[in-house]
């Protein structure tokens, strides 16, 4: 796969726990707990492409049914001139398969042959996700909001109706 350039800038989102040891713009998480694109030898940022994406991928990871307590959002700035890949179903047969998805994330990222990886979102298919690789050139060019608290919905958790 070879990196194309962004044309324009964009956003991305990220939840995390207010009270963790480890800033929401942090990778170092990824390596305690693995992702669908990354084993713990591969120290990766995970963003999605909308806020709503951010907020189901958090739901699916808390597997608790109980609203996730202390979670803020920060909304990334990815500026025009930032390198990037996209894996589709056609550049990535089989892209769903963890084993497949790691090998080529861990990969990407040791290459560091962009800044962001573009991935389509396990529980919304029709989204993205934003993989952020911190050890790339261009990452000190993207920014971040302040963090910001999220607030769920009650009629989302089973518990609460």
């Amino acid at each position: 796969m070879n990196a194309s350039v962004l044309d324009r800038t964009i956003k991305a989102y990220r939840i995390g726990a207010a009270n963790n040891k480890y800033p929401i713009f942090d990778g170092t998480g990824s390596t305690f707990f693995p992702g669908r694109w990354n084993t713990a030898t591969g120290r990766v940022i995970y963003s999605s492409q909308h806020y709503s994406t951010a907020l189901l991928e958090k739901l699916v990871h808390s597997n608790t049914g109980k609203i996730p307590r202390n979670q803020q959002w920060i909304e990334i700035t990815i500026p025009a001139g930032t390198t990037y890949e996209i894996v589709t179903t056609y550049s990535l047969p089989h892209w769903n398969d963890a084993n497949v998805s790691q090998e080529f994330g861990d990969r990407w990222l040791a290459e560091k042959r962009s800044c962001i990886l573009f991935v389509p979102s396990i529980i919304a298919q029709l989204d993205n996700n934003i993989l952020i690789n911190e050890f790339h050139p261009q990452f000190p060019n993207l920014t971040t909001s302040l963090n910001q608290p999220v607030i769920w919905d009650k009629r989302l958790f089973l518990d609460l109706q």
